[in-house]
């Protein structure tokens, strides 16, 4: 799981964003079901996946008030 940066989504129109939101809610997803059957091994991918996960919603946000 890697950190996005604001500068790279910043400019994402709406699809993008929803499309990326919807890949990392699966892999948190995949991710729990790991960690309840056997034990993950980089629980740091928690943390980051649900930064990332806010920081898109936040560009959503901004980009549909900046449109206005």
């Amino acid at each position: 799981m890697q950190k996005l940066e604001w500068k790279e989504i910043k400019d994402w129109d709406a699809k993008a964003i929803d499309a990326k939101v919807g890949e990392i809610r699966r892999q948190l997803f995949e991710m729990r079901m790991q960690k309840a059957a056997a034990g993950y091994e980089k629980p740091h991918h928690f943390k980051v996946a649900k930064k990332n996960i806010a920081k898109l919603l936040t560009a959503k946000t901004q980009n549909a008030k900046g449109d206005k």
